[in-house]
């Protein structure tokens, strides 16, 4: 059985500007996301569902999704704020304007999911490796297998010039992963690296390792999922800006026996869509494989 990729383009692109999941980056107007999924289907993956917003479907379609779709079996499914939620929990998270996160989106698409799974944020590119790794690796593991995986990148790969990133740094033993510790602000100050946690400032060496939001699951994973989303519930629908966190979820299945994480390693460097100056950046390096060969100048004929 093939795997699927799982795509989280639901995000609302605050520090963007707008609906950076669908804005063109290649010489024939490609999306990032063109590029994932190419390099997907390349390395194995049977299927890609994306999760995304009611309000962007008519451009996603027009954008990016039907261009897809001819070339490779894609869905989408939306992620809405009152998804996978009663009506008393509705009626508790009554101030939220966005959905809640990326385990939240994950399980908007557990119904669409019918293999084991990678999963990818809309706005990183990754590079074609790190895809050959998980879907090999997901072509050889049990439906239903306690076994999971992900990619790791090297912090100082992956910073933006242009300001703060999130990243989860990594505790990784014996290739497997211990713990994911969430820091969502850091950034370069002078000649260093900084996080700014619990309102200090803590000095990182740019070579520690890092999480993308890169993961691979086993159907099994769903069972840890809902738990960290049944838990996450009964404490933060009322707190506006909270959010159901994909590593945190990964950690706890780790953290609670009930699987493990084989880490493995990538070295690519990373770019991606997170402020409006890195749009020239992103079409600069999609620019750079393309003369190199790396992509073919018009994506999907050569698929």
């Amino acid at each position: 059985m093939k795997p699927t990729l799982l795509v989280l383009a639901a995000g609302m692109g605050s520090r963007y500007g707008g609906v950076k999941q669908i804005d063109a980056v290649g010489l024939n107007n490609e999306c990032l996301l063109d590029f994932a999924a190419y390099d997907a289907k390349k390395c194995g993956f049977g299927k890609v569902v994306f999760v995304i917003r009611k309000d962007i479907e008519k451009d996603f379609r027009e954008r990016l999704f039907d261009r897809v779709a001819k070339n490779f079996d894609a869905e989408y499914v939306f992620q809405t704020k009152d998804a996978l939620l009663d009506e008393q929990e509705i009626a508790r998270a009554a101030d939220r304007t966005k959905p809640w996160g990326t385990i939240h989106a994950v399980l908007c698409a557990e119904k669409a999911i019918n293999s084991p799974f990678a999963v990818i944020n809309s706005d990183d590119y990754y590079g074609r490796d790190a895809f050959k790794t998980l879907g090999e690796y997901l072509s050889n593991i049990d439906p239903h297998s306690p076994e999971h995986a992900m990619v790791g990148y090297v912090l100082g790969n992956t910073m933006s010039k242009s300001g703060s990133v999130s990243r989860g740094v990594c505790t990784v033993k014996d290739g497997y992963l211990e713990s994911i510790t969430e820091n969502t602000k850091i950034s370069y100050k002078g000649d260093g690296i900084v996080s700014e946690l619990d309102g200090k400032e803590i000095p990182l060496t740019g070579k520690e390792w890092v999480s993308m939001n890169l993961f691979a699951f086993s159907l099994k994973a769903f069972t840890g999922f809902h738990k960290y989303w049944d838990n996450f519930k009964k404490t933060s629908l009322e707190l506006p800006k909270a959010e159901a966190l994909l590593p945190v979820a990964a950690s706890d299945i780790v953290k609670a026996k009930e699987g493990s994480i084989k880490f493995f390693t990538s070295t690519e460097k990373w770019f991606g869509m997170t402020y409006p100056e890195d749009r020239a950046i992103v079409k600069q390096e999609i620019a750079k494989k393309i003369a190199d060969g790396y992509y073919p100048e018009t994506l999907w004929e050569h698929c």
